[in-house]
């Protein structure tokens, strides 16, 4: 694994040495990261699920402000502060190390501006990941889920709608965000009358 592109780029990633951790391959990275350039620079970015950290160090290679790593797996924990020293990142960053479901609770009412959630493949994991991440998405954020091209993300969750849908091999990219209400215009009330 490494760094795609940015300040970054190049930089070798270690990776898991053991079973039941799915890193999000450079190929779904670099696909993620083609949507959301015109979104990451100087965004609150979480990673959620963050594995060994490769996601979320890319938001800070391509300028994310701040990037909330979440993982519960303390050798996932240990892997996240390798790979953030390998690349000598020393600040702008934060690990919550709890299961997805705490982190409401511990983020203390913060929203974050993109929030990527990559939970176990199966559709009752993604359904309460994509639960709890839409009450951690800033009003004009964008919330990202990655899951099993198998398994449909529902078309909305807790008033963000879902705007768009990529695959790659496997997986799947889903994306949601809070979208005007149709034909709302808040002046043509006082028009009218």
């Amino acid at each position: 694994m490494r760094v795609i592109a940015g300040s970054l780029k190049g930089r070798r990633l270690e990776a898991p040495s053991w079973e039941g951790l799915r890193p999000t391959s450079d190929k779904l990275r670099e696909t993620l990261f083609n949507v959301l350039a015109p979104r990451i620079a100087g965004a609150s970015f979480l990673d959620g699920y963050a594995g060994s950290g490769a996601v979320g160090i890319e938001a800070l290679s391509r300028g994310a402000a701040f990037v909330t790593f979440v993982e519960r797996d303390p050798r996932a924990v240990s892997l996240i502060e390798t790979n953030l020293k390998r690349c000598a990142v020393s600040d702008r960053y934060a690990i919550i190390r709890a299961g997805f479901a705490d982190v409401p609770a511990r983020a203390e009412g913060r929203a974050f501006d993109l929030v990527f959630v990559d939970p176990p493949y199966g559709m009752r994991e993604m359904t309460q990941a994509l639960d709890t991440a839409a009450q951690l998405v800033a009003q004009d954020g964008a919330l990202i889920c990655e899951h099993a091209k198998r398994d449909a993300a529902p078309p909305s969750v807790r008033g963000l709608t879902k705007t768009r849908d990529l695959i790659s091999g496997d997986s799947a990219l889903t994306f949601y965000e809070r979208l005007p209400l149709p034909n709302h215009d808040p002046g043509a009330a006082n028009r009218e009358s």
